[in-house]
């Protein structure tokens, strides 16, 4: 029974401790930690164009391949879904926002439909621009309210909680206490729908940023694990022709 106790109050002192520290951590030391942990700040300021290769993979026939690129100078995005060797794309830039459906038979050469995305499509695309990156980035200039909100063991971990808010969307992130990388994304959309995000694996790219590599993905729609791939190259050269409707 003493040692049951011993071992208790331990424990209660331990948790103590790691919520003292977190309350005494600011939102903006945890978010300049990470920068600092995956290449620094400036690296990342310098950031005006992107690509993002992933692969999703559940075993299933649904799997499927993304291609993002985007260019925060010219406010464009491009997102190219891979499913079943058929591209459906998705694309803004400035106001316009639009969707390309392949239309006809695989032997033959695609042809796509076009048609226009709707205001909250466009919205969220302006959204994800920027947030791609991280979601953190010139946070209060893109009308987010950041608090740290506690700790959680996140893979048997402790990790810093932060709540973000904004723009009809909340995002619950995690960073790792040991190492200020973020190991966990929530991100719980207008629709209710929540997606969770838990990166297992950095790599460091060539321009010097480390970015999660692996990680596995879970929507509250289907609840189904997926695993994802992503390889990030920053500031690319990227075609005009990419942003083009």
């Amino acid at each position: 029974m003493k040692r049951f106790i011993k071992t208790f109050l331990i424990v209660m002192l331990a948790q103590a401790g790691l919520n003292a520290q977190t309350g005494a951590v600011p939102v903006d030391t945890i978010f300049n930690n990470f920068y600092r942990a995956t290449g620094g700040k400036a690296l990342w300021d310098a950031v005006q164009t992107y690509n993002i290769k992933q692969a999703y993979r559940a075993g299933t026939a649904n799997d499927y391949d993304l291609l993002i690129q985007g260019s925060l100078s010219q406010q464009a995005l491009s997102k190219i879904r891979t499913i079943m060797k058929r591209d459906f794309i998705y694309g803004i830039k400035g106001a316009d926002g639009w969707v390309k459906i392949p239309i006809g038979s695989r032997d033959k050469v695609t042809q796509f439909q076009t048609s226009d995305l709707s205001e909250k499509e466009r919205e969220n695309m302006r959204r994800e621009l920027g947030d791609l990156l991280v979601p953190f980035g010139n946070y209060t200039q893109k009308g987010y309210i950041a608090t740290v909100v506690g700790t959680e063991q996140v893979n048997g971990k402790p990790a810093y909680q932060v709540e973000m808010e904004g723009k009809g969307v909340k995002y619950n992130l995690y960073f790792d206490v040991a190492t200020s990388l973020l190991v966990r994304e929530k991100l719980t959309l207008p629709t209710r729908e929540v997606q969770t995000r838990d990166h297992t694996q950095y790599a460091k790219s060539t321009y010097g940023i480390s970015y999660p590599s692996e990680s596995t993905y879970v929507s509250s729609i289907d609840k189904k694990p997926v695993k994802v791939t992503t390889v990030m190259e920053f500031n690319p050269t990227i075609s005009d022709n990419t942003f083009a409707r």
